[in-house]
């Protein structure tokens, strides 16, 4: 795949001819594409719609290595959750409520307003914004556990007004993770159930005796996860499609080498189809951070992750200029973006892709992923083109106004009645003509 390699990282050069198909390889992931995944997801989502509790409780005490009897088994009380985050040691207790408060005052700056306006003949237009009665969210619970993302995902639909939260996390061989149950009782979550996977993503697009049906489902989740939430799309309103984490990191040659890899080290330390490309136009540099990559790695406690990680998805790319770091931005369209450059700001004009754009030598991603105050749940695989990352406005919908006065119905009216005719739909034109003031 490269022009020159180590075991660890894939060496790229923007001047070899066959550069874009290399990127092309490395860019490729669909994660929701294997039949398999999705025909065993479409029997689970099928035996939950069908049998409700028994069908969850099943499949948790299958792909979670549990032996419980009931849902009642798999909730969570709030007192649960209370103890969990009174027992933290303090150092916890208080960096959780740190990042819960920022994370909350940076998601009150989103709140839309409704709006109206009138018409010179009376007529009032406008949008009403209202939050969703429920919403769920999946909080992964597998080779990590993530409070973070329970503040991410939590604090926004709290923020939005939405009425009820309901949270699924998987815990696998019945292990409780005290800083997630913490979370979920500073985030004001309504419904804790430990359930996850298919299983978890069917029981909240279509309710079951114990977990109430939600109108939307927010949150990353695994390859079953991820196909479970494409197909209840339409059942419910889910967030995004979810690919493995990834960062692209630029740096003009004035940046600490080991400060880079760790932040490579910080995406691909995730899981093994995680991504991490650095990019520069400085060749010496670029040879300083691969050195850094392969003195540093062994001292991860996760080391074997993050090198495959970086193994099979991961990449140095050696460019020419900063235009050419640009184009490769929003060829890429990352999740994550560091600018680890001297003047960041004058980059932000040209930079169309991305999910969230880390300034500066010292803006580190992993500040992003827990308390800066931005939400972390961020798009994937390029959707960074056409996709937003998690906020307020996800747990809201809109409605139009309208409210014709007598002569605004008839001036309308006149209008319509031409274009429905046109379309030959003649109720329509009548429905509209019923209101012409002769």
């Amino acid at each position: 795949m490269s022009d020159k390699s180590t075991a660890t990282i894939a060496r790229l050069s923007t001047v070899d001819g066959a550069f874009h198909q290399h990127l092309d390889a490395l860019l490729d992931w669909e994660g929701v594409s294997d039949k398999a995944v999705q025909a065993r997801v479409e029997e689970i989502l099928a035996d939950v719609k069908r049998r409700g509790d028994s069908a969850v409780v099943e499949a948790t005490n299958r792909f979670d290595r549990l032996s419980v009897e009931s849902m009642e088994q798999l909730r969570l009380s709030p007192e649960q959750l209370k103890k969990a985050f009174d027992g933290l040691p303090a150092e916890q207790r208080d960096a959780l409520s740190a990042a819960a408060e920022r994370i909350k005052r940076y998601h009150e700056r989103q709140k839309p307003s409704s709006w109206q306006y009138e018409e010179a003949d009376g007529t009032v237009l406008g949008q009403k914004v209202t939050p969703l009665d429920r919403a769920g969210i999946y909080v992964p619970g597998g080779k990590a556990a993530y409070p973070s993302s329970v503040l991410m995902n939590a604090i926004p639909a709290h923020v939005a007004g939405v009425r009820e939260i309901v949270m699924v996390v998987p815990t696998p061989d019945g292990v409780l993770n005290d800083l997630v149950l913490a979370a979920a009782h500073l985030a004001g979550v309504d419904y804790v159930f430990t359930i996850g996977g298919a299983q978890a993503v069917a029981a909240l697009a279509y309710g079951t005796e114990s977990v109430p049906r939600v109108d939307k489902i927010v949150g990353p989740g695994n390859i079953y996860v991820a196909t479970a939430k494409r197909a209840v799309f339409g059942q419910v309103g889910i967030d995004m499609i979810a690919g493995p984490s990834e960062i692209m990191v630029v740096s003009d040659g004035q940046t600490d080498p080991d400060w880079l890899a760790m932040d490579l080290f910080s995406q691909a330390e995730h899981d093994e189809d995680a991504q991490a490309i650095f990019v520069s136009w400085n060749a010496a540099h670029l040879e300083a951070v691969e050195a850094a990559i392969e003195r540093l790695l062994p001292t991860l406690e996760r080391e074997d992750i993050a090198r495959a990680s970086l193994q099979r998805r991961g990449a140095l790319i050696l460019c020419q200029d900063q235009g050419e770091a640009i184009e490769l931005i929003n060829r890429i369209a990352p999740e994550h973006l560091e600018l680890s450059v001297e003047a960041p700001g004058d980059w932000l004009d040209d930079v169309r892709h991305a999910g969230a754009i880390f300034m500066g030598r010292h803006t580190s991603e992993a500040l992003g992923d827990y308390c800066a105050g931005p939400n972390h749940v961020l798009p994937t695989s390029g959707t960074a083109r056409f996709s937003s990352p998690l906020g307020v406005y996800d747990f809201q919908k809109r409605s139009s106004i309208i409210h014709c006065s007598p002569d605004g119905a008839s001036e309308l009216g006149r209008i319509a009645s031409v274009l429905a005719r046109g379309e030959s739909l003649t109720a329509h034109a009548r429905s509209a003509e019923y209101r012409i003031n002769d």
